[in-house]
């Protein structure tokens, strides 16, 4: 194996050459067998281990285990106990899943903090196929049926192409010692059961099952090749990045066959993983709108709007005094005295500054009336500005008022309201002025 790990090594990652990795080392058969194979190479590694606390003893016996076998190596040695269980139930997360993120999480944080190039993991044959299959059981797209990819985001997986019994085999030639985790033998866990009940069958039906999925993933990635070639295509044909958001144009979507399906890969980058929830929205009404972590859509007639998800504290209402002459959030704007007015721009407003009370800066909100500026103080409702304006939702969205008590003094870098202009009697006025980009 450690010729054929070598030449693997020499055609495929001989970019981690003079690189720094981290190894995730659990005890178990596959990481110390890696770690072993990193130093017969002269690889510069150091090891991670992480104690998630969930056997005892056993648990305490492994990180021991991982620690000794860094310093027989003699290189860093990274450890971390992980309240798991509490974590998962803060959370609301499976045992597993919490493990997951724990490990990643702080794996990701020693790359930063220590200036590794690359972590590397002891992902084997048989891991890839029982990931293949929990993706086939709990639903999947192509990218799904990929299986685990060989190098992602920094991750390096360089045992994927051999097999749990070469990996074996190669540990007992070796005198190898490892630590058996009790918890695998259990079917408790859907891996678990694949592995000791459905895998097993599987290789009886097919004695080269691994060698035979190999070759299957190879044909998936090369009509995943095709895929991405026509989606860039049609992204090109149907995205437009606007100032404040990117659109999707349903109308030329609609033009290829099985427009849905684009649309998939079309916001997966934007965090929209739900097919349901795509799907309804494109039959929505105009306003209908759909949040992932990271992104907001928004149906605008025949298009989607996505933007960036605001933060929760753009949405407040913010308080200032006069005496202040500016603020910076949640918009930038400063106001001064001056003697005289001019003609504004939208960025500026002249008022009355004795018509004034409270002031604050807040999001418009159904029901609220402005007196338009050059509408000799005839009212509006907000709403009906918006669609005389020509405003899209996201535009809508982005709107900030400055308010007088509940009165509106402005919809800031649009229009300012009749009731605060300056006029004859007008005695001191006040210039605000919307600064930088918003």
């Amino acid at each position: 194996m450690l010729e054929a790990f070598t030449k693997h090594i020499s055609d495929n990652f001989s970019f981690i050459n003079e690189k720094r990795l981290l190894l995730t080392v659990s005890g178990g058969v596959d990481s110390v067998v890696l770690v072993h194979l990193m130093k017969t190479i002269e690889a510069d590694f150091s090891i991670a281990h992480c104690n998630f606390q969930l056997r005892g003893e056993e648990s305490e016996g492994d990180h021991k285990f991982v620690q000794e076998l860094a310093a027989s190596m003699e290189v860093p040695f990274f450890d971390k106990r992980f309240e798991t269980e509490t974590f998962a139930s803060a959370h609301k997360l499976s045992i597993q899943m919490a493990a997951r993120k724990l490990r990643y999480e702080w794996f990701d944080e020693l790359m930063k903090q220590h200036g590794f190039n690359y972590m590397v993991t002891g992902h084997h044959a048989d891991d890839n196929l029982e990931t293949f299959l929990i993706n086939v059981i709990r639903g999947t797209g192509l990218e799904g049926l990929q299986g685990i990819p060989e190098s992602k985001n920094r991750r390096l997986r360089p045992l994927l192409p051999f097999k749990r019994e070469e990996i074996m085999a190669f540990a007992e030639e070796q005198n190898i010692t490892w630590r058996d985790d009790s918890s695998n033998g259990s079917t408790k866990y859907l891996r678990n059961k694949l592995r000791h009940d459905v895998i097993p069958v599987l290789k009886e039906l097919n004695l080269t099952l691994l060698d035979s999925f190999r070759e299957t993933i190879s044909h998936i990635k090369e009509s995943q090749d095709i895929v991405d070639y026509s989606v860039s295509q049609v992204r090109e044909e149907v995205v437009e990045k606007q100032s404040d958001c990117i659109k999707i144009d349903l109308k030329k979507l609609e033009k290829y066959p099985n427009p849905k399906a684009y649309l998939y890969p079309l916001l997966k980058p934007y965090g929209f993983t739900s097919w349901n929830d795509i799907h309804d929205l494109v039959n929505a009404q105009s306003g209908k709108q759909i949040f992932s972590d990271q992104s907001h859509i928004i149906k605008d007639r025949d298009s989607f709007l996505i933007r960036p998800r605001l933060d929760v504290t753009e949405k407040e209402t913010v308080s200032f005094e006069l005496g202040d002459g500016s603020i910076e959030r949640p918009v930038k704007l400063s106001w001064e005295q001056v003697e005289k007015t001019k003609k504004p721009s939208q960025k500026e407003l002249f008022v009355d500054a004795d018509k004034l009370q409270s002031l604050t800066i807040r999001k418009w909100k159904e029901g609220d009336l402005i007196y338009p500026l050059g509408m000799e103080g005839r009212k509006k409702k907000l709403s009906k500005f918006f669609k005389d304006e020509k405003l899209s939702l996201f535009d809508k969205e982005a709107i900030w008022l400055l308010c007088s008590d509940d009165a509106i003094v402005w919809v800031i870098g649009k229009r300012g309201d009749h009731r605060f202009r300056v006029d004859k009697k007008t005695t001191k006025i006040l210039k605000f002025t919307l600064n930088g980009d918003d």
